[in-house]
């Protein structure tokens, strides 16, 4: 089969540290499981005029996630926690290309801050801060490195998760403080922890639209070269 070409999306950084410049940045594990599974792995610069230019050259979408938060004004709440950070182009740019990536029915993966965005996107809501919003809640940010697990999660069968890991639970790692709050309309909830945090969505009704709230590209479980690999078999339909 013809090897598909797949977008990612980057993170954006002001000047300091890399270059005295603003710069995009990617870990090179996202590329390499995406080139593993079969893939053809491109970088998407943060043009939101150039969404249509860019869904034009690829199969899918995969989008990373990051150290910044969504808008809470994306989905509806006028507050901003003392926690979130903002990246508003990337956000733009993300929000943009995600939805017309759905329009065109083209698969999309989210990772982590991409699975959050890809809930809004469809019209779901987010947890600003976990500490603040579920009791006992699990440590979300591992203190051990992100190539071990950091707890485990139990996953719903007769969803697409289910059917592609072959698993009711995954070790998974975990970086984050926000979290899903609402699924959107037509989202099916395929992952929790134990706490009950939401670890993945899924929607249905298109062709491959897949969230996991961890970082499969680490491969800490089987299960996540399984994923790269399913999310590129759609890409090649």
């Amino acid at each position: 089969m013809t090897q598909p070409v797949i977008g990612l999306t980057l993170d954006a950084e002001e000047a300091g540290g890399y270059s005295k410049m603003p710069w995009y940045a990617i870990r090179e594990n996202y590329c390499q499981a995406v080139y593993d599974a079969g893939g053809l792995p491109i970088a998407l610069p943060h043009e939101p005029e150039a969404v249509d230019a860019y869904l034009n050259l690829v199969d899918g979408l995969l989008v990373t996630g990051g150290a910044f938060d969504v808008d809470p004004s994306l989905y509806g709440e006028g507050n901003r926690h003392d926690t979130v950070v903002l990246k508003e182009r990337r956000t733009a740019f993300e929000f943009g290309i995600t939805r017309q990536a759905l329009a065109r029915n083209m698969p999309v993966f989210g990772i982590c801050g991409g699975e959050q965005l890809l809930n809004v996107v469809l019209g779901g809501t987010l947890i600003q801060h976990i500490p603040d919003s579920i009791p006992n809640a699990l440590q979300h940010e591992q203190p051990n490195p992100r190539h071990e697990p950091g707890h485990t999660i139990n996953i719903v069968k007769g969803t697409l998760l289910y059917d592609i890991v072959k698993s009711d639970t995954m070790d998974v790692n975990t970086a984050h403080h926000q979290a899903i709050k609402d699924p959107a309309s037509y989202c099916l909830v395929n992952a929790r922890s134990q706490d009950n945090v939401i670890e993945g969505i899924e929607d249905r009704t298109y062709r491959f639209c897949l969230g996991v709230q961890w970082h499969p590209e680490y491969y800490v479980d089987p299960g996540d070269r399984k994923l790269f690999t399913a999310f590129i078999q759609a890409c090649q339909k």
